[in-house]
């Protein structure tokens, strides 16, 4: 979620330059993810404990669709924030390739 302009050729996805917007997320905001993927985190480690411990299946179907339902629910608070912040600024700018890039990603997020 960071976009500042010095991260330009540091992205782990070459074809995705996180410099091509000038809107930096605030603290709050990446807190707030880094929040929720640390809860899934922590779920996913107790769901590895259930398999370890022969926990019953059925729960562990449970835990994982809580899981799921996690990582979607991080996926929507990434996605509002990015459209509010980045995708404003790139419809300012007159950046489309920033929209066809959102496109992409959504389709890539709800497969």
């Amino acid at each position: 979620m960071n976009n500042r302009s010095d991260n330009r050729g540091t992205s782990p996805h070459p074809d995705h330059d996180h410099a091509q917007h000038a809107y930096v997320h605030s603290q709050a905001e990446k807190k707030a993810v880094i929040n929720r993927l640390s809860k899934a985190v922590g779920h996913i480690e107790a769901i590895k404990r259930m398999v370890e411990n022969d926990a019953d299946c059925s729960q562990i179907l449970i835990q994982l669709a809580a899981v799921k339902a996690a990582i979607n629910n991080t996926g929507n608070l990434v996605l509002k924030n990015h459209i509010s912040h980045c995708i404003v600024q790139a419809a300012k700018e007159g950046d489309e390739k920033a929209i066809s890039d959102l496109n992409t990603a959504i389709d890539r997020f709800i497969k």
